[in-house]
């Protein structure tokens, strides 16, 4: 019988945001808030960002999920700090896209 190391668990920082979108603006808000979209391709910038994940409420029409996903609260910090300029702007081209827009928390992985 093979001999199997105990698994490794990831540090991890996820920070939720919920949008509910003008459905006239479904296939802009989903390029770029996709994983391939402009909010992707500024966080791949920085060290520690990890993935991002786009969630579409199946009995609510126009209400969306992002999970962001970071090694920690630092990463994500430093990012902020570092890119706010560009943050600024792509969250600003994005107003148009939503009706609402709500962070819902900022959550940390437990042992």
């Amino acid at each position: 019988m093979p001999i199997t190391q105990p698994r490794r668990r990831l540090k991890g920082f996820v920070v939720a945001w919920e949008f509910h979108i003008n459905p006239k603006k479904r296939p802009a808000f989903e390029r770029i808030y996709g994983p391939e979209g402009e909010w992707v391709q500024l966080f791949r910038t920085s060290k520690g960002y990890l993935r991002t994940e786009l969630f579409r409420d199946r009995q609510v029409p126009g209400r969306y999920l992002t999970l962001d996903y970071w090694q920690s609260l630092a990463h994500y910090e430093k990012f902020k700090m570092q890119n706010r300029a560009a943050y600024h702007l792509i969250d600003k081209k994005c107003e148009t896209l939503t009706v609402r827009e709500t962070e819902i928390g900022r959550f940390t992985r437990l042992p």
